[in-house]
């Protein structure tokens, strides 16, 4: 397809949800669109960022991270502690933390995509992560349809720094902790490396933005793991292979509420649409075919293990209240405890996804 009659077909969409939908779902529509373009477009993934601190000793791309997080964080609190409808992005505490983002961890280097990047590298045409894409939302809603009995292991009310701590703490205790995260890098990757490369900083810089657009138009942060369970929720419930009343998670009034009224009324899942679409309209424009050429060799055995990892990832995903985005970004920026607790946990993972990544792939340094 042409990329100007895309934009048409895009502009078709955001026309008729403006009209027959909701204003503010067609405005995040639009919002989804950016964050997609920009993850694209300056390939800003939380997974590679990982993978090429641990592998290569660079810090460009975890140091785009930290940016971004401090940047989200310089807009988010304030608007918090100004606005109490808008909500942080909490989670507790809990054994399902702690299992779920080390495991994700593990599966999403395994998988070379977290909950973004399997959306935008799926918008971009990769195969495999096209393949996984369905696997991680059935993933997602079996691990929510399973998360009463994790946390019943063991939770404690959720923390945030913003309402506990107050605004300029809040910041303060944030700024500090992301400063131990750069020099801590600083003692790993040593003397005389690039730290800000063009791509991950304007990224980070738009991403921040477009987080920071999200949570006030949504009442929300962020996040895309709800959406991918919803998407599956509602396919399983409409087949009658799932009853959702019969349910912890899936009968909770919003989540009841959200099953069955039509998707585009979610607000994670129009973001999500918009990411998808954001993503496609860059391929249009910017080749990625040596990638795509490369994952379309994968042999049967590396698209098991890739589509598996990609089934485990929207599980652990849900037990971790998110990924790199829902869990960390939007969870560390809107003065989350969990987000500070699903970080280290992630990266012990990812040591552990990187080791089965080169087993399997022989590649330790996939895009």
């Amino acid at each position: 397809m042409k990329r100007w009659l895309f934009s048409a077909a895009l502009a078709a969409f955001f026309a008729f949800l403006l009209l027959s939908v909701y204003v503010r779902q067609a405005v995040l529509f639009l919002v989804g669109i950016g964050l997609g373009a920009t993850l694209a477009a300056a390939r800003f993934g939380f997974t590679t960022g990982w993978r090429q601190l641990v592998t290569q000793r660079d810090p460009s791309g975890a140091a785009g991270q930290l940016l971004l997080l401090a940047l989200a964080a310089l807009l988010a609190m304030p608007l918090l502690g100004q606005f109490p409808e808008l909500q942080a992005a909490l989670g507790p505490p809990s054994i399902s933390l702690i299992v779920g983002a080390f495991v994700f961890g593990i599966a999403m280097q395994v998988a070379d995509g977290c909950g973004s990047g399997t959306l935008y590298k799926a918008g971009l045409g990769f195969p495999l992560n096209m393949g996984i894409l369905p696997l991680f939302a059935l993933g997602s809603f079996l691990g929510a349809s399973h998360l009463q009995g994790w946390l019943a292991l063991g939770q404690v009310e959720p923390v945030g720094f913003v309402q506990s701590l107050g605004v300029p703490v809040a910041l303060l205790v944030t700024g500090h902790l992301l400063l131990g995260l750069a020099a801590l890098m600083r003692l790993w990757v040593g003397a005389g490396k690039t730290w800000f490369s063009k791509r991950w900083v304007w990224g980070s810089v738009f991403l921040a933005v477009f987080a920071t657009l999200n949570l006030v138009l949504a009442g929300q942060p962020w996040g895309v793991v709800y959406g991918f369970g919803l998407w599956a929720g509602k396919l399983v419930t409409a087949t009658g292979l799932f009853d959702p009343t019969a349910n912890a998670f899936w009968s909770q009034a919003s989540n009841a509420k959200h099953l069955s009224e039509s998707v585009l009324l979610d607000v994670t899942s129009i973001t999500n649409i918009g990411i998808l679409a954001g993503a496609l309209w860059v391929s249009m424009k910017k080749s990625s075919g040596g990638t795509n050429n490369q994952l379309q060799t994968l042999t049967a055995k590396q698209w098991a293990v890739g589509l598996l990892a990609g089934l485990v990832m929207g599980y652990s995903s849900r037990l971790a209240f998110g990924c790199n985005v829902g869990a960390m970004l939007s969870g560390i920026s809107t003065g989350s405890l969990h987000g500070w607790i699903w970080l280290p946990l992630a990266f012990a993972g990812t040591l552990i996804g990187l080791k089965i990544r080169q087993a399997v792939f022989n590649d330790g340094n996939a895009e």
